[in-house]
């Protein structure tokens, strides 16, 4: 039996070969229609099951499993066909454990070898395909379904890729590992194949799959907002064509902008009331008297709810003691004005040993420089000392200051 399939292999690969220009003249064309000049290789190529009439009359086709090999083999963009079937991959991978297992059991050592590599081809079969879908969906994706030339086209392949998507999850749960291992055992092949070598692809591909999904959708937004803003311009264009004579009118001079134009935030200019103007001198008159009858009203209340007694005496004088931190920042200055040098304030705060927070000491040198008289503000110089922000142009770090004399 494996010589003769060795031998089929071989024939029908050598058929290929032999064929090889026909073969993709009809991958690029989708048919072949039999005109007398390649007849004989044609037939030979019906009898290899190569080619196919799907309906008499019809013109000859490529079989689709040597069309999907074409279209893996090179790659081609137009090979968006996905395997979504998981549930007959997965029987038929049950099936053939409990043949291992019968065959193993029953000590029948060669056919538990054919049915072991059996399974072995399909579980490696199962997750390469699935890896293959993966890839395609990718492609898919990072070109955009540029293989379609309309954003009606675009969103059609990206929900039939959605579907895809949400198919291949939903079968992907079909899988019960504890199943698995309680139809594996204790046989270390059975273990290794349905157990550690599915678990750790099928809970890759979940991952890179939910990836997948969230990327569809993000496009699927992309794809729909082209398309609105697409019907806006064509509805545009449309109204441009039935409408020959329309002008833009000057929508800065109206009052109330589209909001198609306004797409700046509205600004509260400044107002302020205009005592000169005597045409508004009524208003501002009833406006005072309206003030003064509810500051009236209000003192009148006060003065009965409470009945304070008051007398008019002499005020006191009092004095507000100045901050001493203030204080400290008027001797920094005069230190820099009896040595006559550059001194840095954290420096001189350093060196006096005060306890004031460097930060809001240096505050207050800079408004201490600020608030000085402008006559007494020339003999000083106040330099910052600090760094560039490395990454925001125009800002500047201010570390510490430096005051000197001018």
């Amino acid at each position: 039996m494996s010589s003769n399939l060795h031998q089929a292999g071989v024939k029908l690969l050598k058929q290929l070969g032999r064929h090889a220009e026909l073969i993709m003249d009809v991958y690029l064309s989708g048919s072949i229609a039999e005109d007398g000049e390649n007849d004989s290789a044609i037939d030979k190529l019906r009898k290899a099951d190569i080619l196919w009439r799907p309906e008499p009359g019809q013109e000859l086709r490529l079989k689709r499993s040597v069309r999907a090999l074409l279209e893996e083999a090179l790659s081609d963009e137009r090979n968006r066909q996905i395997d979504a079937n998981v549930g007959s991959s997965l029987a038929t991978i049950k099936t053939l454990a409990d043949h291992y297992k019968e065959a193993r059991h029953s000590a029948d050592f060669s056919a538990s070898e054919a049915y072991l590599a059996d399974l072995s081809e399909q579980v490696y079969s199962f997750t390469e395909g699935l890896k293959y879908s993966i890839r395609v969906l990718w492609s898919r994706i990072n070109n955009e379904f540029g293989y379609v030339g309309t954003i009606n086209a675009k969103i059609r392949e990206n929900e039939l890729a959605q579907s895809q998507v949400s198919e291949l999850l939903n079968g992907l749960e079909m899988f019960q590992f504890s199943e698995l291992g309680e139809i594996a055992g204790d046989i270390r092949e059975l273990r290794k194949l349905l157990v550690t070598r599915l678990q750790e692809t099928l809970s890759d591909c979940t991952q890179e799959l939910s990836v997948v999904q969230g990327r569809l959708l993000e496009l699927l937004g992309r794809f729909r907002q082209i398309q609105g803003r697409t019907r806006l311009l064509k509805g545009w264009l449309l109204y441009t064509d039935m409408h020959p004579d329309y002008e833009v009118a000057d929508h800065v001079s109206h009052k109330q902008l589209p909001t198609l134009f306004n797409r700046a935030e509205a600004i509260l200019a400044p107002a302020a009331v205009d005592v000169s103007n005597t045409t508004q001198e009524v208003e501002l008159l009833a406006m005072v008297s309206q003030i003064k009858s509810i500051s009236r009203a209000g003192r009148d209340l006060v003065m009965r709810d409470h009945d304070v007694a008051f007398a008019l005496v002499e005020t006191e004088d009092f004095d507000i003691p100045d901050n001493p931190l203030k204080l400290a920042v008027d001797e920094y200055f005069c230190a820099v004005i009896d040595s006559g040098i550059n001194q840095s304030a954290l420096d001189y705060l350093r060196q006096k040993e005060m306890d004031w927070d460097p930060e809001s000491w240096l505050y207050q040198v800079i408004c201490g420089y600020e608030g000085l008289p402008e006559e007494h503000r020339r003999y000083f110089e106040l330099e910052p000392i600090g760094e560039r922000h490395p990454v925001y142009s125009g800002n500047f770090i201010i570390r510490d200051v430096e005051l000197g004399l001018a």
